[in-house]
């Protein structure tokens, strides 16, 4: 696709996607309620945004041109993913222990928590499906997300099933849904050499474990790169290696 303007990288205080399309040349800027990371350029509250917005409210979305902009939204995941999935078992290891009541309590209040997340995410894609704002929302796609029996309107459009086959440290397969918009296919593949990547290991840039809260700003800066160019942009990388269709 053709970005005239810019892309409003949402919920994403990493920078990381940020900068690779700015390296291509497409201004794009950082929107998250932290700013962990010292990259986020809008400190908004999206929560609030989108609800405003979906209420026909000023919101953030006013700013965004739908012939020109482009939102990539790494919404919050530690509700929908497969992890999350144990928290509603009475045999749950944690709280194992605990009165059953307690149990309860504690799983009526997660799923409380999901279904307000869900909520918001389909409010979302419903403001920018009526306003016509092409989007791309990513979100965990492993063996038991809930998004796999919940998600709206149609499965996602891209599932990338092993993303260290893009550049990035760890398999996590991960869904993208493309609204008014439609992927391209850049077929194209290239990677930092391994040496760089070893460094990036050594200084603990690649992360290691956790749930959600922060793994989305720790995608590899080649994983950004490739995906924009393989499936935004549709750019033919120079000094690429095999495609990942040849593969």
């Amino acid at each position: 696709m053709e970005i005239k303007g810019k892309v409003h990288c949402f919920f994403e205080q990493s920078g990381t996607f940020k900068r690779e399309f700015i390296k291509l040349g497409i201004p794009a800027e950082d929107y998250d309620i932290q700013n962990n990371f010292g990259e986020t350029d809008h400190t908004d509250d999206l929560f609030a945004e989108i609800e405003k917005a979906f209420d026909d409210k000023p919101s953030v979305f006013d700013t965004i041109d739908p012939a020109a902009d482009l939102i990539m939204a790494f919404f919050p995941c530690i509700e929908f993913s497969c992890v999350a999935q144990m928290w509603y078992s009475l045999n749950q290891r944690d709280y194992a222990k605990w009165p059953y009541k307690k149990r309860i309590a504690y799983m009526v209040n997660k799923n409380r928590e999901r279904a307000r997340l869900y909520e918001l995410m389909m409010k979302f894609s419903g403001v920018c499906l009526d306003r016509g704002i092409r989007m791309v929302m990513e979100n965990p796609w492993s063996e038991q997300t809930y998004l796999k029996q919940n998600v709206i309107m149609k499965p996602p459009t891209i599932i990338d099933t092993d993303r260290t086959r893009r550049g990035d440290w760890m398999k996590k397969p991960t869904a993208y849904w493309f609204w008014n918009c439609e992927p391209t296919h850049g077929k194209s593949f290239q990677q930092t050499p391994k040496s760089q990547q070893r460094r990036h290991m050594e200084m603990k840039k690649a992360p290691h474990a956790g749930l959600c809260s922060e793994e989305r700003s720790t995608i590899s800066p080649d994983y950004a790169r490739n995906f924009i160019c393989d499936f935004i942009i549709g750019k033919e990388q120079e000094h690429t290696e095999r495609t990942l269709f040849d593969l």
